[in-house]
């Protein structure tokens, strides 16, 4: 490398030399740290910590920091990925000129290219290196390119007649590959055609005793071949001599391997992990063949990952590579023995020759491959039945299978579940393909493309290949087009690729039943769910829908994402699969039959969820619920589900919210309501105010537009509660829309004649009347709700009543606020109630506090703290924090700014409005006290704009008397003038409030 026209010496220390190589050969794939210990570190990778690495990183950025800005550079995403910009290195050439000779028909310019690409090759990829793993799949695929490179200048060669431009490239890498058979005979080749038969004859003298001394084998047929060509050269009138003392009778190379993919992206850890299963032995224990399964839906790139590895292992097994493409439908699909017959045939046998029964068949196959060191790739296999027969029996040959199910009942086979790749790496094959500059030029659309084809890469392929062909279309038309999920498998279709195609071949061998459940499950727009999920869409119980989500998830049209908090699996099912069983529904079921499973499997998610819901410490609300249909679970099976309804609610929390929004979809007011209701206790106690908000407001409006009075009641008295303490200030103070909103569901509960809900509305006008100074209506209007909960014994009701009338007493009467609170605690333990308790006990301790008992008021306040933590409640924690710093404050106390600091940081990050002006005003004082006015007047000035957001009139004329005195202090008389005014103003106001009630 250079720098400035400078050349910089590579690092000394083997190790960055290492890391460095493989990240160069990487060619931008991140390469993550357990990949590169065993890439760098090799023989020593189990005694070479995470650390290790990490230093070796560091300490290579270090070194790359001399080539000056705008150099190579080190990042992380998923992986440690090397960014060399405008690379113009020998690799990036090499591989440009061999794309380059791939276009080109003609031998003798393809040659040309060649040549020059051969020289850029100094030597074995990475010489010199002392740890590197040599026979990792990234360098071993820069060899085989290399291999592949000077192979196809040995066949143009021939082909021109010229071979001396040839002969110097495959002497050379035959002296790197002195066990490489098919490299030796085109050297022989060559030789002879250039007119050197003794040398010819001298390389197959020297290649025949290296293998029988060192791996004690005979030169393969394709050696013996060329040897007998040379001989012919030499006598062109002579009759064939015979072979060699000792050579075997000559066997055909099988070559089948389809064409690897140019284009060919990512995969390099998956890539590895199947080199090393084929080649290594298990355990370190020899096996007598190596089997390796790939598994993954269709279209995830089985074939070109297995057919790509076979390519840089044919040097491995130099005696041959069948291929068999075991694919088609149910009936059409090969059969084993018609396979073994052209296997058979492709190993020398004559047709006559082949037996007829499949089983003699197996057992010559096993015969005529024992002894060989050969690669059998088997795609698309169904079964392990058809798999079986194929299988050799001897050591050396290795098989290697792919499969839309998981072939787990093949004996010591290695399994390996191909998911989707990456974005990145998702980006990069749409790039391969349609080249650099569009994609540099839309690179967002390039990321929406990916995604919408999920990740999978024959959607990928398909997608670009529509842009190679339209190169008038943007990335941002076809992302468009792709938006429309309806015609989206539509788009997905070029040429002889269809993504819909690779699915129905997963689809069609299915039981009818199981056909039936995948159809149903994609359905659902939740982005996971679970077995009774399933048994709830068919209407069976679990022991009968657990086999066909089995099947499904063996033949990869679902997937288990993993295990939830209740213990149970969850599933999903690609975007691109649900779209098709979307399809495949519509065509095969009634829209009856369609509605009917999804009313099934909602009403299973409502069930679930408002028994879980009655079990958690949420607000003490009335439970309102509907008329929707439930579909109920068996009681062992809810038993299990709601040991912990907390843990259930976290597992299904993604679900419930896309059912309710689903039912949305489907104009199920009563489910739609009923389900977002029964999420807020939840969503309220775990901070989720984004959920609660959006499902509600959803569900609102189909309520609404159907006029479904008790549905928009309930929702509204829950949002009104999300949206007033945890939501940003709208075009009106946050405690002005609570206020008015209430009255407004204070009116659709008195026509419902619901005194529950009357009484819940008359509680949030009463917060609404406290935040702007009209205490003694506040006091009334609580007075009313109480006098309704009491008789319908709303328990939850008279608590919460109790509580404003609290508030409404405020510091300025703590003795009056006390007895009101206490009441409250009382009612709270009697409901059992643990939410509802915290939150009483920290008003006690804020009561207690400002009538003069501090030490119970701070008692009080540290054990709601506790309380609030058990809960997990960060909002209820966070109003603790604060009056906890106002004592600290109060009293002198040094804790008091780590505690409001604390308190601050929880206000920002859970977005609690009404905290984060409180603490910023308490850090205010506490600044202004220690002389540090321009902190003081930052913190206040900040907590004067949330207090007007908030409507909160006593405390922003409170905050605006501080912030006045922060800005005298800072030498501002004029501001401090006008802030004071505006306080007084707003004191006047509420003032007069208070004189005319």
């Amino acid at each position: 490398m250079s720098a400035g026209g400078t050349e910089v010496p590579p690092p000394r220390s083997h190790v960055l030399q290492g890391l460095l190589g493989a990240l160069l050969l990487a060619q931008g794939e991140p390469l993550r740290t357990e990949r590169l210990t065993r890439l760098v570190w090799a023989d020593r990778a189990e005694m070479t910590s995470r650390e290790s690495v990490h230093v070796g990183i560091s300490r290579l950025r270090k070194w790359l920091r001399q080539l000056g800005d705008g150099g190579p550079s080190i990042d992380y995403e998923d992986g440690y990925r090397l960014a060399v910009p405008g690379a113009d290195l020998d690799l990036h050439r090499f591989r440009a000129l061999i794309e380059r000779a791939r276009a080109v028909e003609e031998p003798e310019p393809r040659a040309a290219v060649l040549v020059s690409a051969l020289r850029l090759r100094r030597g074995p990829v990475l010489t010199g290196m002392e740890y590197l793993d040599r026979a990792d799949v990234l360098l071993r695929s820069v060899e085989q390119r290399v291999r592949e490179a000077v192979m196809d200048l040995a066949t143009a060669a021939q082909r021109v007649d010229d071979p001396e431009p040839a002969i110097a490239a495959v002497r050379a890498l035959a002296g790197d590959l002195p066990f490489d058979e098919p490299l030796h005979a085109a050297l022989i080749d060559l030789l002879a055609a250039g007119g050197q038969p003794a040398e010819a004859l001298n390389v197959y003298r020297r290649l025949g005793e290296r293998l029988a001394d060192e791996l004690g084998v005979e030169p393969s047929s394709q050696v013996q071949d060329a040897y007998l060509r040379v001989l012919d050269r030499d006598r062109p009138f002579a009759a064939a001599p015979e072979p060699a003392a000792g050579a075997r009778a000559a066997v055909p190379v099988p070559a089948q391997l389809p064409p690897g993919i140019p284009d060919f992206t990512g995969r390099l850890d998956e890539a590895a992990l199947i080199a090393e299963s084929l080649t290594s032995p298990a355990d370190g224990r020899a096996r007598t063949v190596a089997v390796t399964t790939i598994a993954g839906m269709g279209g995830i790139g089985k074939t070109a990952l297995a057919v790509h590895v076979a390519h840089l292992l044919t040097d491995t097994f130099p005696d041959g590579q069948l291929y068999a493409n075991l694919n088609g439908d149910a009936d059409a699909r090969p059969k084993p023995s018609e396979v073994l017959d052209r296997f058979l045939r492709a190993l020398g046998v004559s047709g006559s020759g082949v037996p007829p029964a499949p089983a003699e068949r197996a057992a010559l196959f096993r015969s005529r491959v024992a002894g060989r060191r050969l690669l059998v790739v088997l795609d698309g296999a169904l079964n392990e039945e058809q798999v079986r027969p194929l299988l050799p029996g001897s050591p050396g040959t290795a098989v290697l299978v792919t499969s839309r199910n998981r072939l787990t009942g093949l004996e010591g086979a290695t399994l390996l579940d191909l998911e989707v790749l990456s974005p990145p790496q998702a980006v990069d094959l749409l790039t391969r393909v349609i080249g650099p500059r569009r994609v540099a030029a839309e690179p967002e659309g390039a990321v929406e493309i990916v995604r919408l084809c999920g990740h999978i890469p024959l959607a990928v392929r398909i997608a670009a290949g529509r842009l190679a062909g339209r190169p008038n279309w943007t990335l941002a038309h076809l992302a468009e087009v792709l938006r429309d999920e309806r015609g989206r498998l539509d788009e997905l279709s070029v040429g002889d690729l269809a993504v819909r195609a690779s699915f129905r071949m997963s689809y069609r061998p299915l039981p009818p039943a199981t056909r039936r459940a995948f159809r149903m499950i994609g359905l659902l727009d939740a982005p996971d769910f679970t077995l009774w999920t399933v048994a709830a869409l068919l209407g069976v119980p679990l022991n009968e829908a657990r086999p066909h989500l089995e099947r499904l998830i063996d033949a990869q049209l679902v997937n288990v994402t993993g295990t939830d908090a209740t213990g149970g699996l969850r599933h999903r099912m690609h975007e691109l699969i649900r779209l098709y069983a979307r399809e495949c529904a519509e065509a095969e079921d009634a829209p009856r039959q369609r509605t009917a499973a999804l009313a099934r499997a909602l009403g299973a998610w409502l069930w679930l969820a408002e028994n879980a819901a009655e079990r958690i410490p949420g607000p003490a609300y009335a439970s309102m619920h509907g008329t929707a249909a439930r579909w109920p679970l068996s009681p062992a099976t809810a038993a299990r589900l709601l040991a912990d309804p907390l843990q259930w609610f976290a597992a299904e929390l993604p679900a419930l919210t896309a059912a309710a929004r689903q039912a949305c979809d489907l104009k199920l007011d009563e489910l739609a309501w009923d389900l977002a209701a029964s999420l807020e206790k939840f969503c309220d106690i775990r901070g989720a105010y984004d959920d609660w908000r959006h499902t509600n407001e959803r569900a609102l409006r189909l309520c609404r537009a159907a006029r479904n009075k008790r549905g928009e009641a309930v929702l509204l008295r829950g949002l009104l509660e999300v949206i007033t303490w945890t939501s940003e200030g709208r075009t009106k103070p946050a405690m002005v829309v609570m206020r008015e909103t209430a009255e407004r569901l204070l009116r659709l509960f008195t026509e419902l004649d619901d005194e529950r809900g009357m009484a819940d509305a008359l509680i949030q006008i009463s917060w609404g009347l406290v935040a702007q100074g009209a205490k003694e209506e506040a006091l009334a209007t609580a007075a009313r709700a109480l006098r309704l909960a009491e008789p319908c014994g709303y328990l939850g009701g008279q608590a919460r009543a109790l509580q404003v009338q609290a508030v409404a007493h405020g510091e300025e009467d703590p003795l009056r606020a006390v007895p009101c609170l206490e009441r409250a605690l009382e009612i709270a333990e009697r409901l059992g109630n643990p939410r509802l308790k915290a939150t009483v006990v920290q008003f006690l301790g804020v009561g207690h506090a400002f009538a003069g008992d501090l030490a119970t008021g701070q008692d009080m306040l540290n054990r709601s703290i506790t309380m609030a933590r058990e809960l997990d409640d960060r909002y209820l924690e966070t109003f603790s924090l604060i009056y906890l710093a106002k004592l600290f404050t109060a009293i002198g106390d040094a804790r008091a700014r780590a505690t409001a600091d604390l308190a601050l940081a929880y206000s920002r990050a859970g977005n609690f409005g009404h905290h984060l002006a409180e603490a910023l005003a308490i850090l205010g004082e506490l600044n202004l006290a220690a002389g540090d006015t321009a902190a003081a007047v930052g913190c206040l000035e900040e907590s004067v704009d949330v207090w007007r957001t908030r409507g909160w009139l006593p405390f922003l004329a409170r905050t605006l008397r501080r912030l006045g005195d922060a800005y005298a202090a800072a030498g501002d008389h004029d501001a401090a003038g006008i802030v004071r005014a505006e306080a007084d103003d707003l004191t006047g106001k509420v003032s007069q409030q208070t004189g005319r009630q």
